[in-house]
């Protein structure tokens, strides 16, 4: 029998923060942590888990990107994200709180354009710190192949970053 609460205690806290910096609100990031945790118990009853924290990080991820593939097709980019800096350790200045949020929203805006493992392996290592060994054992692929998917994940967020700032100077 599995002990769901010793899970949640021990894993809670980091699905709730690797949902929460991607989605950038509190209620967005309440329904994904929400959601992961019924996928994990529907996978937990079709097969042995042996790596809840792998299990946990990957459908927190993949939740999220769903979550925010869904906002933008809705053309809903103007959701509010001014409690992001909650998730931060220690607040920088004004200037920088700001330039930080407009960072944010700007690859949320565009994670959702790349190739659903692409954006996985991205959050993967640069939300949640796990190496290319990790990231291979959370998407079940070579560590080669993490690799490989992060830098076209960068390769490609550099265009879309590219190609909206040229944007933004023409508009």
């Amino acid at each position: 029998m599995i002990d769901w609460q010793a899970i949640i205690e021990e894993h809670g806290p980091a699905v709730w923060q690797t949902a929460y910096r991607l989605l950038g609100n509190h209620a967005d990031a309440a329904d994904c942590f929400q959601e992961t945790l019924v996928s994990a118990l529907n996978v937990s009853r079709r097969q042995h888990v042996r790596n809840f924290s792998a299990l946990l990080t990957r459908l927190v991820t993949a939740r999220a990107i769903d979550q925010l593939r869904q906002r933008f097709h809705r053309s809903d980019c103007s959701r509010s994200t001014d409690d992001a800096s909650a998730v931060e350790d220690e607040a920088p200045c004004p200037a920088e709180q700001v330039q930080q949020q407009e960072l944010a929203d700007r690859v949320r805006q565009l994670l959702h354009q790349l190739p659903a493992q692409e954006a996985e392996a991205f959050c993967l290592r640069y939300l949640n710190d796990m190496s290319y060994q990790e990231i291979a054992g959370a998407l079940g692929i070579s560590t080669n192949a993490a690799g490989v998917l992060l830098h076209r994940a960068k390769a490609r967020l550099r265009e879309l970053f590219e190609l909206s700032a040229k944007e933004q100077e023409r508009g």
